[in-house]
């Protein structure tokens, strides 16, 4: 595999038509959104779905969702400990034979998210059984990993809409003393946004990359997951169709720490609504450009 020599820049344009594409907790799942009344999806929303397409894709993944894990384990402590290079080696650290950084090196190997986004290995330390000597787990460690890929939050072009709309339940959760009598459980409510033009920005740092092993093949895997990032994705709340990748730039500059900082290279993306649009229903109310900056190479997907 070849090292990565080049920094790279992203940028994501995705629509969202009748869905809810991030709900927030805190406000009754309904769509996240800002002060000021623009749509939000997190950067951790976009790691999750980024992440569920390399498992379709057949890459070892460390932060697995428990709808979609594909092996045994049900916490990241388990799937850490499951792997017998990374034991081994926590042995060899307790024995002062083998160093964090040799921990981090093998995770970083075993995992393409771990090389790719980081990630912290805190365990807390197990106590020792009575009458042995031995220790019936890892000692308490925090191994960091910085990751080279960042992907910011994704935020709407224009201010959203949500239509709230109250639903019911063909049937109780439980039955209760009148099994005739509908249950509170019954009613509740489900909340979308009518349409949000949306984008996410991104970058590969070569440094991080040369740490954790991230390499060209593992960017060229992450392109393609960029531009299928909604399939396997539809729920309830995100039927079929209802998000769209509408399109990907990448930029590639001719060195490690680029010839632009990255805020002036993804001001190149254009997005501004067509004239005499004043409430966009459709990714064809807007017109969407991207600007050029000498000897930066640039590369435009269609979703």
């Amino acid at each position: 595999m070849s090292t990565l020599k080049n920094k790279i820049d992203f940028a994501l344009v995705f629509s969202v038509k009748n869905a809810n594409p991030n709900g927030d907790p805190l406000d009754g799942n309904r769509p996240r959104m800002d002060y000021r009344g623009y749509g939000e999806v997190s950067d951790v929303c976009l790691k999750r779905k980024i992440r569920n397409r390399l498992l379709d894709m057949g890459e070892a993944i460390f932060v697995q969702s428990d709808d979609r894990r594909i092996d045994e384990y049900r916490s990241l402590k388990d799937r850490a400990d499951g792997c017998p290079a990374l034991a081994e080696c926590m042995k060899k650290i307790k024995q002062k034979q083998a160093t964090r950084d040799d921990y981090a090196r093998i995770a970083c190997e075993t995992w393409y998210d771990v090389r790719a986004f980081g990630q912290v290995f805190a365990f807390k330390e197990k106590q020792k059984s009575k009458g042995s000597d031995e220790d019936e787990g890892s000692d308490a460690v925090s191994i960091g990993i910085r990751g080279p890929v960042t992907i910011q939050t994704a935020f709407s072009y224009d201010t959203i809409n949500v239509t709230s709309t109250q639903i019911t339940k063909s049937v109780n959760l439980e039955t209760g003393a009148d099994p005739d009598k509908k249950g509170s459980d019954t009613m509740g409510m489900k909340h979308r946004v009518d349409f949000g033009l949306y984008a996410t920005f991104g970058s590969i740092n070569v440094k991080q990359a040369e740490k954790t092993g991230f390499t060209e093949e593992d960017a060229e895997k992450l392109k393609k997951v960029l531009l299928t990032l909604f399939v396997n994705d539809e729920t309830s709340a995100r039927p079929s169709g209802s998000m769209e990748v509408v399109k990907l730039v990448w930029w590639k500059h001719n060195c490690e720490i680029g010839q632009y900082p990255p805020a002036k290279v993804h001001r190149l993306l254009k997005v501004n609504r067509k004239e005499g649009v004043d409430a966009p229903t459709s990714v064809d109310d807007y017109d969407i450009e991207v600007e050029k900056l000498p000897d930066l190479d640039y590369e435009v997907y269609e979703g």
